[in-house]
């Protein structure tokens, strides 16, 4: 006979009161193996949005999460690991290029990553769109690559069997507005990137109108209760807290973005995109000892591509096949000349979305080849009748919709605006 059961608990937080390690250990175990009713688990979760966690509790409650299901051993690999995790934003691209590059300097990486959902993309959807790929790897066939010398990373879904309360409780989350309380989206993320075993984890927190943090006082607390359970559990963390008022790159899509990663690369792509792989680059590197290659180098001289083709190919994926491309395009023209002064990232996202790049529920299928490129990047000087902005998609009866989210989504004027890309770093601490 248990000695807990789920209205004392949820009413201990709904009262204030703080949780013991055993009241959470039970209560997520409980719900997982569906012995707590999901209204229950709800109202809970109801009370940690108001009443919040200390960090003891998010603790207790990131390990009980990682305890109902599988933690990988990357013990055994001969090199250090070492993964990146951003919390989303709209041309988010940077995975596709940061993996094969970080690889390619000496690291493992194994990368989980997900599935868009609204207005920020997914990494997985991005590579799908790159022939013969798939997201499914077996754990043995992952360890196995990030053995090999000449690969080393591997982006992949994350296996049914790794932190399912997760995935269970988010799904709740999800459907009782219960998404936004700190705590809870750090200890979801967090209990992921520690149940996957690396080393050390750098995490990109987005703060701004595109992100899913938009003040920086939110952003700042999430990332460092983050870096706070990955150094509770031994594995070195560190967070940046990065811009994404402006969208990233040049694109906002999945074809687009991936052909947007192979610029860069091949030595180009845009600066905004190429700064922040080499700064988060650094980042990994330097959290495994590695901090004597230069990034930069490796990208300059095309080893990295050498690892973005052979990361593919070990995938099934085709490097050489040609990406797919939308069948319409529809291109919005700027109105008056001047400097590009602001182009907000939420009504891309969302236009990319409309586009249908993005799904509106799990499962739902995305276009390839639909979204957004920009012609010109705040700071930019803009001609009035030259493009400002490329619409693609397969179905042309979408353009309505991105259209009327990218009212009102730029604005040009006289002086250039001055945002840096990376805003803070939190985390110093080497465990």
């Amino acid at each position: 006979m248990s000695p807990f059961d789920a209205v004392s608990v949820l009413t201990a937080k709904r009262d204030g009161r703080e949780l013991t390690d055993s009241q959470i250990e039970w209560v997520v175990d409980a719900y997982t193996r569906g012995d707590v009713a999901a209204e229950q688990m709800s109202a809970l979760a109801m009370a940690i949005v108001f009443r919040g966690l200390t960090r003891g509790e998010t603790a207790a409650w990131t390990r009980a999460m990682i305890a109902s299901g599988r933690r990988m051993d990357l013990g055994g690999l001969p090199r250090p690991t070492v993964d990146k995790h951003s919390t989303g934003g709209v041309g988010d691209k940077i995975t596709l290029p940061l993996a094969p590059l970080v690889a390619a300097c000496g690291a493992a990486v194994p990368q989980l990553s997900g599935r868009g959902l609204g207005h920020t993309g997914g990494t997985l959807d991005k590579l799908k769109s790159v022939r013969g790929w798939r997201a499914d790897v077996a754990a043995d066939e992952m360890m196995a690559i990030l053995a090999d010398p000449g690969v080393g990373a591997v982006v992949c879904a994350a296996g049914a069997d790794l932190a399912p309360a997760d995935r269970k409780l988010y799904a709740l989350r999800d459907v009782t507005g219960t998404v936004e309380s700190i705590p809870l989206i750090a200890s979801s993320i967090m209990s992921k990137k520690i149940a996957e075993g690396s080393q050390a984890l750098v995490l990109d927190v987005k703060v701004g109108s595109g992100a899913f943090m938009k003040s920086l006082s939110d952003a700042r607390e999430l990332a460092t209760a983050m870096v706070e359970l990955g150094h509770d559990a031994g594995m070195h963390t560190v967070a940046l807290l990065t811009a994404m008022d402006t969208p990233l790159g040049l694109s906002a899509g999945n074809a687009l973005e991936v052909a947007e990663a192979v610029e860069v690369l091949a030595g180009g792509g845009p600066a905004d995109v190429v700064d922040l792989t080499l700064t988060l680059a650094r980042e990994m590197l330097g959290a495994v000892g590695l901090d004597a290659v230069d990034p930069a180098d490796v990208l300059r001289d095309g080893r990295a591509m050498d690892r973005w083709r052979a990361m593919l190919a070990a995938q099934g994926g085709d490097p050489d096949a040609p990406l797919p491309v939308a069948r319409e395009r529809e291109v919005l023209y700027a109105t008056e000349s001047g400097i590009l002064t602001r182009l907000d990232a939420m009504a891309v996202g969302v236009a990319a979305w409309r586009l249908g790049a993005g799904r509106e529920r799990q499962g739902q299928a995305v276009q390839a080849g639909a979204g957004v490129q920009w012609h010109a990047r705040p700071g930019d000087v803009v001609a009035a009748g030259r493009p400002l902005l490329t619409l693609h998609t397969d179905t042309p009866h979408r353009f309505a919709g991105a259209r009327a989210a990218l009212d009102g989504a730029w604005a040009i004027g006289d002086t250039p605006p001055d945002e840096p890309l990376v805003i803070d770093r939190i985390g110093l601490v080497r465990v």
